[in-house]
Parts: C-alpha cells; structure tokens; sequence
C-alpha cells in the first residue's frame, strides 16, 4: 500500500529516505574516512532529503509551505545551539592561548595517578556537569585539559574521552541545572524533581557501572610513560607562563554559571576574561600571533581576535604537544554548523512530509506490554537522534509522538520523560552527524567513532531503561496491567 487515507506516506514509503542515506554513507564513510563529515555526508543528508521532497510533494500533494514550515521551525529551535557552538570556539581559543588549559594539564599530570586516571576522569566529569549542569561546557573546558594529561600518561584519546563524555553526560542528565533535563521533564508534564529522582533508578546502576569500567581499565591499561610525562612538562613550562592566578578565569567562569547566567553570555565572558589573562601572562604568545616580535597595540589587536576566531600554532619544541595545543577557534566550528544546518533540514522535511509519524504510528500499533512500550520509547529517542541531528529536537519529537500512548496505557509522565532522557540525551553525542556527536569531536579533537566504544554510560544507559522496565520497578499504571509481562 502506497498511500494513507490521510494523504500522508505509508511507512513502508516513508522508510525510503533512510535507506538512500544508509546507501549513501556507507560508501562515503569507507571512501572519506575521518574527512567523511567535511562535507560529504551533508550532501547525503540533503540528498535524502530532496528525495522525501520529491515523494511527499508529487506522489502525495504535500504542499511546499508545510515542509518549508517544519524546516523553518526546526531551524528556530537549534539557533541557540549554534551560537553557543561559536561562543565554545572562542573560549575554547582564548583559555588555550592564555595559558589556563596547558597550566590543568601540567596540575594534573601531577595531581592524578595514572592507576585511577580514566575513573577520576569520569567522576570529575561527572562532578562538574552537575554543578554547571552542561555537558558542553564541562566538556570544552575541564575535558580539554584531562585529554592533554591522558595523551601525556600514554592513554588512548578514544578511552579518555569515553570517561569524559561518560561523566559529563550523567552529571547533565540529573543536573536542575540542566537545559536537556528541564526539557525532557516539561515536554512530558513531569515535575523536574520528580523527574530527576526516578531518572537515578535506572542513571547510578548506569554510571556505577561505568565507573567500574574505568577503574578496571585504569589499572590495566595504566602506562609508565613518566618520560612523556617530563617531556610534557618541560616543554608546557617553557611555553607558557603558568600560574595558579590563571584559575581565576575559570573560577569566575563557574561563579556566573552558579548564577545561572545564559550559556551564550558565560561563554562569551568566559573568553573574554581569558584574553585579559592572556595579554597579562602570555604577550610574546599574542603577540606572535598577532604577527610582530613585540607586543603592541596592533599585534595584541590582531592576536586577541585570532585567538577567538582563527586557528593558532604554538611551537612547544614537542611534536605531539603541538597538535594538543593548536586551537581553531570559531571558524573550526564551522563543519558542525553545516552539519546541524543539513541534518535539521533533513529532519524537517522529514516532520512536515509526515513520514516521522507514519513510521512511529505504525510501531505504536505493535505496542502492548510495559517492556516493548519503554523499548520502542528508547528506540525512537535513538532514532530521533539520527534523523533530526539534534538532541533538543529528538527530545521534543520522541517526547509528543509516545505522550498520547503514555496516556493511553495509564504509564506516568515520569516513565516517559526518564525513556526519553536515557536515550535521547545520552546518545546524541555518539552519532557523528548529530550536533553534540559532531560538537564534541571536534571540542576533544577525537572522531566520534574513536570514542564511542568507550563511552559506556552512554552505551549502557538506554539498555538500563529497558531492563528496569522489564523488572517493573516503581512502574504504575492505572489500567489493568497487572499481568504485563515482560
């Protein structure tokens, strides 16, 4: 059957788009390797996307306003993350050449044992996101510095970052302070709260888990690598001015967070405050960046701006210290930007064709027991990942296509926003083509595919969902479902 009574696609057709860019990325991934998101696989999205144009518009009458609506709205959505994209490229610069991120990794390589290093990162992830309550931030300030002092111990970037990502996505997902946190709670009608107490079911079994993971891993895995370490050093020391005075930046950075001033704003100042330091502690840096010998009005002008914008290269006389503390500043945010922008544009038509819906109405009519409704609820947050590119939106969408199912089989709200939160939060960044995928890989400098092996809460959290589900635990219902067997 080719066509709905509602005029809509069926889901057999509306499953034709993905597989022309499951077709497409495959030979583009095996081809372009890690370049396969410098553009590539934004010309599959749109390609797909064109071809859910081409079937809704001439085989179904859906009117170009509508799909054009959805994409607009998609794009209103995901305006605030890409400014804060940008602002996380400039602060990421500006702590960079002011010092602040080489004086961490010189603390920490002294501070950490190597025997514990990849738990301590989960658990200072984890500390720190929930404080701050963004995974964002955490992971472009603090997760910067812990992958220059895991490559300094000799540890995989993949495995360092999987502890970071790992930590900073638990402390997001029960943060108050979290954005993706209020939205999953308010889309599904659930008292924050309330919310965050049934999220800790299923999100300690996860994060402990983790947690032991890493621990294991750090004893095994534990290099003697105290050469690198002094080389590390040695070369950080005669770079950079270090001083613990340095920390007044991210002190004050993690002041106005307290305050809950807006992320753009806390960014922004974060940067600002940072070049300040950076002409105060680090005038021959700027000033080479800037492109003098000396540090005057013009090249402290020039390097401040470079700093934030551009990409730098400080000679340390270390190799592999070099690439750690090149910086790319707001211009090297611009391949996640093409991504999110063809993506979301992919996920609009998607919406507005109809097609979303067709494919999720036609799973709900296969759900009846409490195990396969949370099941398909983890699923479509998955899914919604991979189609939408964006975890805001994921989280909305997966959120209103289950709330009426929810409602129906007298499951509380709180079900639904803890499924929705433990996929749809927590797998967004181990998706390539999706914003915080994209966004991180390119903040720690890792692919996406390098760490997703390792990012086990992330991994585990959606399966923990399901499980719980299947035991019962804590799970009401005001019909008759006493004999929903798992």
């Amino acid at each position: 059957m080719m066509k709905e009574k509602n005029g809509t696609p069926s889901w057999a057709v509306s499953l034709i788009p993905f597989m022309v860019l499951v077709a497409m990325l495959i030979p583009i991934v095996a081809i372009f390797g890690s370049d396969a998101l410098s553009g590539a696989s934004e010309v599959a999205l749109l390609v797909a996307a064109s071809c859910a144009i081409a079937i809704s518009m001439l085989a179904y009458g859906t009117p170009w306003k509508k799909i054009e609506s959805a994409i607009s709205d998609n794009f209103k959505s995901i305006a605030p993350a890409l400014l804060i994209l940008l602002m996380i490229g400039a602060l990421s610069g500006a702590w960079m050449v002011s010092g602040i991120v080489p004086t961490l990794i010189s603390y920490g390589m002294k501070i950490l044992s190597p025997k514990i290093f990849l738990f301590a990162c989960c658990l200072i992830s984890a500390a720190v996101s929930l404080l701050t309550g963004s995974s964002w931030t955490t992971i472009a300030t603090i997760g910067v510095a812990l992958v220059g002092i895991g490559q300094a111990m000799g540890f995989s970037s993949g495995w360092t970052a999987g502890a970071i990502i790992s930590g900073a996505y638990f402390g997001d997902k029960i943060s108050p302070l979290s954005d993706t946190t209020v939205l999953a709670s308010s889309s599904a009608g659930t008292e924050l709260f309330k919310h965050i107490r049934y999220m800790l079911i299923t999100t300690v079994p996860s994060i402990s888990i983790s947690l032991v993971i890493f621990l294991i891993a750090s004893l095994v895995l534990s290099p003697s690598n105290a050469d690198m370490e002094e080389s590390f050093s040695a070369a950080l020391a005669g770079t950079f001015n270090m001083s613990p005075l340095l920390m007044v930046v991210p002190v004050f950075t993690g002041f106005l967070i307290a305050k809950k001033v807006p992320s753009v704003i806390t960014l922004f100042a974060g940067a600002i405050a940072a070049l300040v330091a950076a002409l105060i502690a680090q005038p021959d840096i700027i000033a080479g960046i800037g492109g003098s010998d000396g540090l005057n009005a013009v090249s402290a002008f020039k390097g401040c701006l470079v700093s934030i914008y551009g990409s730098t290269a400080i000679e340390t006389g270390n190799e592999a210290l070099n690439s750690l503390v090149a910086t790319r500043g707001m211009t090297g945010m611009f391949n996640t930007v093409f991504l999110i922008i063809c993506a979301v544009t992919f996920g609009g038509v998607m919406s507005g064709s109809g097609m979303v819906q067709s494919i999720t109405d036609a799973i709900i009519k296969l759900l009846h027991r409490r195990t396969s409704t949370v099941a398909a609820t983890v699923v479509g947050g998955v899914a919604a990942n991979m189609i939408t590119g964006d975890q805001y939106l994921s989280i909305l969408l997966t959120t209103s296509l289950f709330k009426k199912l929810y409602n129906e089989k007298g499951y509380e709200n709180r079900l639904l926003s803890r499924s929705v939160e433990d996929s749809a939060t927590v797998t967004s960044v181990l998706i390539p083509w999706n914003s915080c995928g994209m966004t991180q890989a390119t903040v720690l400098m890792v692919p996406t595919i390098s760490y997703l092996p390792y990012c086990f809460f992330n991994l585990i959290s959606p399966l923990m969902s399901i499980l719980i589900a299947a035991t019962g635990y804590k799970i009401t219902s005001t019909k008759l479902l006493t004999r929903d067997a798992s």
